[in-house]
């Protein structure tokens, strides 16, 4: 997919998002823009904060300030929940699945989840029908036509993450937050999976965590870098790593020549 034009409406406006645990500033006032079909990576070295900056996109972590707008609707005070209902869906770093449900009972639970809908194991007939259609539709989208009745146990842990983008893609978001999602990969499933991000509807937007850097670097059409809880550098993916800074963060000074990115054709 091309990158999206410059002008493309925005989806996500973040400002001055803080997170603070007792005394120690985990996310130091963070800015970032999203517009409409753009993929933005977040990276940096451990302790950066990135799992704490996402945890507060995703309403699972209090903030200690900032403001955060999604598609022209605040959002800073809801739960989770509310989040998700309002189109900003997170998946997790460690598959977050029913192991002992099938791949379309995992993700037909899931919308319900997503639309506050009570978690039963079984449809009910005419209630749920859209719901079924919606997930076995998500389904055959990520490649798992194949796969629909089968155990979540029985999957690879690249099918997994299939999985979870079936689920999100059956909750119809605006933004997603990838959080690792190749991490535990092999190679091929690795390619398997940039491909299906690559492949996400240009309607939507994306924010990656992800410690693969050939992997940002092929997905990403931005990319901001953290470190100690601030964001250090921020620009596309050719700006970003021929900064001095992210190189510092990363490397220390004098420390290493190889660059931080492979240039790969996209």
């Amino acid at each position: 997919m091309p990158a999206p034009a410059a002008s493309a409406p925005l989806l996500l406006e973040v400002e001055g998002l803080t997170v603070r645990y007792g005394a120690l500033t985990a996310v130091d006032s963070v800015g970032m823009r999203l517009a409409v079909g753009r993929r933005h990576a977040l990276i940096g070295p451990n302790g950066a904060g990135k799992s704490s900056l996402f945890a507060a996109l995703a309403g699972a972590q209090r903030t200690a300030g900032g403001q955060i707008v999604l598609d022209g609707q605040e959002i800073t005070g809801h739960d989770e929940a509310q989040r998700a209902k309002a189109g900003l869906v997170r998946t997790y770093q460690h598959s977050n699945l029913f192991s002992g449900l099938s791949v379309l009972d995992n993700v037909r639970v899931g919308v319900e989840r997503t639309e506050g809908q009570p978690l039963r194991p079984w449809p009910r007939r005419r209630a749920d029908r859209r719901i079924v259609e919606a997930a076995i539709e998500s389904i055959e989208r990520v490649g798992l036509a194949d796969r629909l009745n089968a155990p979540v146990s029985a999957l690879s842990h690249g099918e997994r993450r299939q999985v979870e983008v079936a689920l999100v893609l059956a909750c119809h978001p605006k933004v997603v937050l990838f959080d690792e999602p190749t991490a535990g990969m092999s190679a091929a499933e690795t390619h398997h999976f940039a491909a299906l991000i690559e492949s996400l509807p240009d309607t939507m937007a994306a924010i990656i965590i992800e410690h693969d850097l050939d992997v940002v670097f092929r997905l990403a059409h931005s990319i901001s870098v953290l470190a100690a809880g601030k964001v250090i550098a921020s620009g596309t993916p050719a700006q970003v790593r021929d900064d001095p800074a992210v190189q510092e963060a990363y490397l220390g000074s004098g420390r290493g020549d190889e660059p931080l990115f492979e240039e790969v054709s996209r």
